[in-house]
């Protein structure tokens, strides 16, 4: 019997300025970014999370990037790189958490799940618009080792955290498919896959939803970034029914916009600004946040009936 006071086995811890601990809901909303390098996919995420922030969701943004980038497309000043502190540049607290040091990830077995509370409130940072940000790091010397033990580190906190309502997590992957590899992305419900209008950006684009696919991402949207014109358009949706298509729960095209390499890294000032770019990117995120509240509402009238029956 259901009543309104279960809480389905999750145990909600208020972080201060963070968001609560816990095993991942269904309704949950979490977004990864993937795609070829250099179509745009570190740009997308900043200007979708801090969308998302002016909207009062509480936002927090994970570059699980090596060489990240995130932090400057989100408004943060180069001069306080300082400041963040990334969780290859923890090796003691890495090694604690995870049971293996970074740079000798090779061949150790990880605890799958450490006790991650604390992560998001020590090394996460408020960027502009409120978003918190949360870095993995760089490698920053050449035979550094592979990042397994931060990786492993990340997926647990990716995985911990339990979100209310208004409450989301954006991932901005590196380039290639090792974020699928290690299931970085497992229980995400949403993957937005970002493509340029190229014969190659689409075969990595589909090879990158396919993954998604079989790790049972529900919602795989498709964003065509740096569209010119009806040509572009119409090539890259041939190249797509060459290839079999896929089905994607939403498809986009961004234009080309030349600003945004004027105000790089910072989207900000694109986003204040009033553009066919910023009004197709606040469509990525209506369809976004129209698909999770659809199935936020499947998922409770489910509970209702099993509270019933």
């Amino acid at each position: 019997m259901c009543d309104g006071k279960h809480d389905h086995g999750h145990s909600h811890h208020d972080r201060p300025g963070g968001m609560p601990v816990s095993r991942a809901l269904p309704t949950d909303f979490r977004v990864v970014v993937t795609g070829k390098g250099g179509v745009g996919k570190t740009s997308l995420t900043a200007m979708l999370a801090r969308l998302l922030a002016r909207r009062e969701w509480r936002v927090l943004a994970l570059d699980a990037d090596p060489q990240m980038n995130l932090p400057w497309a989100l408004g943060q000043a180069p001069a306080l790189a300082p400041a963040l502190v990334p969780l290859s540049a923890n090796a003691d607290y890495v090694e604690e958490k995870t049971g293996a040091r970074p740079g000798e990830g090779w061949g150790l077995f990880f605890r799958l799940n450490p006790d991650v509370d604390d992560v998001v409130e020590r090394f996460g940072v408020l960027a502009p618009d409120r978003v918190r940000l949360l870095v993995m790091g760089n490698t920053v010397q050449p035979a550094a080792g592979c990042l397994c033990p931060e990786n492993a580190l990340l997926a647990a906190v990716v995985n911990a955290l339990a979100l209310r309502q208004d409450e989301a997590v954006l991932l901005d992957t590196q380039a290639g498919f090792e974020h699928f590899g290690r299931a970085l992305a497992r229980g995400f419900r949403h993957a937005v896959v970002v493509t340029d209008p190229t014969f190659n950006g689409l075969q990595v684009a589909l090879h990158a939803a396919r993954l998604a696919e079989a790790l049972e991402i529900e919602a795989i949207h498709l964003v065509v970034n740096g569209v010119r014109d009806e040509g572009d358009r119409a090539r890259t949706l041939a190249r797509l029914a060459e290839e079999g298509g896929f089905p994607f729960a939403s498809r986009h095209w961004l234009p080309r916009d030349e600003r945004l390499r004027d105000c790089e890294p910072d989207i900000g000032p694109l986003l204040d600004a009033s553009s066919p770019l910023t009004t197709a990117v606040g469509g990525i995120l209506e369809s976004l946040l129209g698909q999770q509240f659809a199935s936020r509402t499947v998922a409770v009238r489910e509970e209702a009936e099993a509270c019933v029956s």
